[in-house]
């Protein structure tokens, strides 16, 4: 699971809640949307940054392995009851990819 998360003060709540539902390890990293880099870094893009206005500069972004899809469906919820609906411009984006092999701590009883 990936969920790139644009309020940063939510992050706590929202580790906390994965705890509660089972899931026990994530890893966050500081990132930033393409737009941002396009309209303050690169010139050629400054018009971009009246689009911006409003935005937040940087996000928080979330990974996490889980064992099934229905500890998917319970962290999709519990993000959306903490941030407000995904389809809402600005409350983040979530997805998930399936995984053929993972290595590495077993965080997971399977």
């Amino acid at each position: 699971m990936v969920f790139v998360l644009n309020r940063e003060e939510e992050l706590e709540e929202i580790l906390s809640g994965f705890l509660e539902i089972g899931i026990a390890g994530a890893t966050i990293i500081d990132s930033m949307g393409m737009g941002r880099i396009l309209a303050y870094d690169i010139p050629i893009f400054a018009g971009l940054r009246g689009m911006l206005s409003g935005g937040r500069p940087h996000n928080k972004t979330i990974f996490s392995v889980l064992p099934d899809k229905g500890t998917y469906d319970q962290a999709a919820e519990l993000i959306e009851d903490i941030c407000g609906s995904l389809e809402d411009p600005g409350n983040g984006i979530l997805f998930a990819i399936p995984l053929r092999d993972v290595r590495g701590p077993r965080l997971i009883k399977h």
